[in-house]
């Protein structure tokens, strides 16, 4: 998806998740992002009539994808909505996706968060939350195509954060069918939602997803939606019994969405029988192309590209996506310049910088490498990826300092705070006293010592 690859493992990043899971003894799990800047936009674009409807500003809040084939969604804090990337493939209209996002908005915007928070500091684990959403809470945005940030928790831990009280739901699911309702788009999108829940509630605790656990029964929130869909009656410029009709942006962006995540996802021989219905030409064009390069078929990926990019010429994401094959396959040069291409149609946009940057750095020139590295980690902190690759940049122009800096935040933000520790202690040695990157680097190694003296308890 840009699912890029960590060049040494040579598979698709998309599956490489920032942190496995925790060793078994401590019973851990952990909630790993899937990044992509393609992706990332396309549910901005669903969600922005619903943040808008809610009061929030699109512009600051992301929606991230968690690497899991569940059917959920979640808020940790005002910045982000979480779905997981089963239920974004299973969602059959831009309405049922629509009503997920502006369930997880009316968390939000009813102020429901602060209790959430309290429940995050109070987890105290291995990764440590609390210790993630503090240098989260210090930092400024999201991550990268390949690799995201990790919440690294234990079960207990996750299932507590998660677990909020059922009227709290049950007015996120009345203020979701106002905002719905507010931004033109079909509240009987969020009853078609309740409904592909319905199965977990026979399935057994231990088997039911988190959100099961901790939301109403479907049946009721099936009811209420059902009652509010039947209160609130045809919009004003329809006839007795219309219903507001889906928004063709929104039809497309979510086949785009789910063309890029199956893509990614499923058997590239799932993606290719499936080609025929593919209503959108650039979107047949773009699956075609990711099947091939999963396959190792390069020059068929190419006749794709060329297509796709023949179409849509001044699409930052195609040209991206491009690049991140090209990559890939060892194209350096070629890829350098597809990144570049998508870089200056998208000249803000982090993970594509980020894999500018990555693209530079293979081809031999750290330094250019690291300024568009160094740009894009000031617009995108959570990104693994992204600080690998400052470290190898830092420490190819000579910043040894530096390096071990960012190889300590890598892992901080992981949750492997042991391994951080010693790349902290390290950089605190080599960095100019008191400046502001020593002082980061204190930063972690104060969180690394808690860490440890809680180990020994």
């Amino acid at each position: 998806m840009p699912v890029r690859l960590m060049p040494a493992l040579l598979i698709p990043a998309l599956l490489i998740c920032l942190l496995s899971l925790a060793p078994l003894a401590a019973q851990a799990q952990s909630i790993r992002l899937l990044r992509d800047a393609d992706i990332e936009h396309g549910l901005s674009e669903l969600a922005r009539p619903v943040l808008q409807a809610a009061g929030l500003n699109p512009r600051r809040l992301r929606i991230l994808v968690v690497d899991d084939s569940g059917f959920n969604a979640f808020v940790i804090d005002q910045r982000a909505i979480f779905v997981n990337y089963g239920l974004i493939l299973k969602a059959e209209t831009p309405e049922m996706l629509q009503a997920v996002l502006a369930h997880e908005a009316a968390h939000i915007a009813n102020g429901h968060i602060g209790r959430r928070g309290q429940n995050a500091r109070s987890a105290s684990t291995a990764a440590g939350f609390g210790t993630a959403l503090a240098l989260l809470a210090a930092a400024a945005g999201g991550g990268e195509a390949a690799v995201g940030i990790a919440i690294g928790t234990q079960s207990s831990a996750l299932r507590s954060f998660l677990s909020h009280t059922r009227a709290e739901e049950a007015s996120a699911d009345r203020s979701a069918l106002a905002f719905l309702t507010r931004a033109g788009i079909n509240p009987e999108g969020m009853i078609a939602l309740h409904r592909i829940f319905a199965g977990q509630e026979v399935l057994s605790s231990r088997h039911q997803d988190p959100y099961m656990r901790s939301h109403p029964l479907t049946r009721d929130r099936i009811r209420a939606a059902e009652a509010y869909v039947a209160s609130v009656g045809p919009g004003p410029d329809t006839g007795p019994e219309a219903s507001p009709e889906t928004n063709p942006d929104a039809a497309y962006w979510l086949a785009r969405v789910k063309g890029k995540l199956s893509a990614f996802t499923r058997a590239p021989r799932w993606s290719k029988r499936r080609l025929v219905s593919e209503r959108y030409s650039d979107v047949k064009h773009m699956r075609a192309a990711v099947a091939h390069h999963r396959q190792n078929d390069l020059a068929r990926a190419r006749e794709e590209m060329q297509a796709l990019l023949r179409a849509r010429p001044q699409d930052a994401f195609y040209h991206d996506l491009w690049g991140q094959i090209l990559h890939e396959n060892r194209r350096w040069s070629e890829a350098e310049a597809a990144f570049g291409r998508a870089a200056a149609l998208a000249p803000s946009e982090p993970l594509i910088l980020a894999g500018l940057g990555r693209a530079q750095l293979a081809a031999g020139r750290p330094g250019a490498a690291l300024v568009t590295l160094e740009k894009a980690r000031d617009l995108d902190f959570r990104n693994a990826t992204l600080l690998r690759d400052m470290s190898l940049a830092y420490a190819q122009t000579k910043q040894s300092g530096m390096a071990a800096l960012v190889t300590a935040e890598r892992y901080a933000l992981q949750g492997r705070l042991s391994d951080a520790g010693p790349h902290a202690r390290r950089a605190t040695a080599l960095l100019p006293n008191g400046s502001p990157p020593w002082r980061r680097a204190q930063d972690v190694l104060i969180a690394f010592e808690h860490d440890e003296k809680r180990k020994k308890k």
